[in-house]
């Protein structure tokens, strides 16, 4: 059943999107992570232009995120004061983004900034979140429980606070610092941003994995939610006809997806995730560099 898109100026398979925003919803909720990171290149590969992917993706991130970080509150998995740090940062972040976007969307090279954003970080933080997760399994169970408590230069940065969830007493420096860097990539790329803030939390702030997908949800939907309304009032790219159809799959799909997640081990979960990203960039990849069907095209400017 085709759906036109009135923002977008394409038309789509109401079924089709309904299933991307359940993968998405799903992954937000098994790995604590917002999905953009996966909806906007889909939502590209299927016609949508760049900017509209990107601003409507974040929208359907919020959703998607609320519906994960219910769940987890209710196993008490949220560290509110972090996640509070986190999103201060992350406003920050977000606004300067977002001025990026706009000069990016100036010059006429949104698309290819998109697409290249996406292959630097999500192959970097891939890379780095497999080949990690892989020495954390063949590594003691004791060396892996007392990771977290292993003091680090983190731990000697001023300005510190008692993070008493996560059994931390940091400065407040790299938490904002690591919210900052989510909310410019939310802007930028239309993503929650936790393909980062997931391995930062755990290997440079050391937070336990278990309050780690909650929090991370928590910071993810107010950064997001800030990025859209952003989006929504500089460029006029977020369609609501999209974004509704990838929220009521994203919020059925996170459910299911937080109930698979408490079954899996932490490392297991960290290797899923990372072999996913690495997937998203290869693609992405492959994309800029393959031979296009059509070697020029002919448009209509209007003068």
């Amino acid at each position: 059943m085709q759906f036109y898109l009135p923002i977008a100026e394409v038309s789509v398979n109401v079924f089709v999107l309904l299933g991307l925003g359940g993968i998405v919803g799903f992954l937000s909720g098994m790995f604590g992570v917002g999905g953009g990171f996966l909806i906007t290149p889909l939502l590209i590969l299927i016609g949508v232009p760049s900017g509209v992917a990107v601003a409507t993706g974040a929208n359907q991130v919020v959703a998607s995120s609320i519906s994960g970080v219910l769940a987890q509150f209710k196993r008490r998995a949220v560290d509110m004061p972090m996640g509070a740090v986190l999103t201060a940062g992350g406003l920050v972040g977000s606004t300067f983004g977002g001025w990026v976007f706009n000069l990016m969307s100036k010059l006429g090279q949104i698309d290819l900034f998109v697409q290249l954003s996406y292959v630097l970080f999500l192959g970097l933080v891939g890379g780095m979140m497999l080949i990690e997760s892989i020495n954390a399994m063949r590594r003691s169970d004791k060396t892996m429980v007392r990771r977290s408590h292993v003091h680090s230069w983190v731990h000697r940065m001023p300005v510190k606070m008692k993070f008493r969830t996560s059994g931390l007493y940091i400065s407040v420096l790299p938490p904002l610092g690591v919210g900052a860097m989510v909310g410019f990539l939310s802007a930028i790329m239309g993503v929650g941003g936790g393909f980062v803030m997931v391995p930062a939390m755990i290997y440079l702030l050391g937070m336990p994995t278990k309050v780690v997908v909650g929090t991370s949800l928590l910071q993810i939907t107010f950064v997001t939610a800030y990025t859209t309304l952003v989006h929504a009032v500089t460029h006029h790219t977020v369609d609501m006809a999209l974004a509704l159809l990838l929220i009521v799959g994203g919020v059925l799909g996170a459910q299911v997806g937080a109930k698979v997640g408490v079954r899996l081990k932490a490392e297991q979960l960290r290797i899923l995730l990372s072999l996913m990203v690495l997937l998203v960039a290869g693609k992405i990849a492959y994309d800029l560099l393959a031979t296009p069907d059509e070697l020029f095209s002919v448009t209509v400017v209007k003068a």
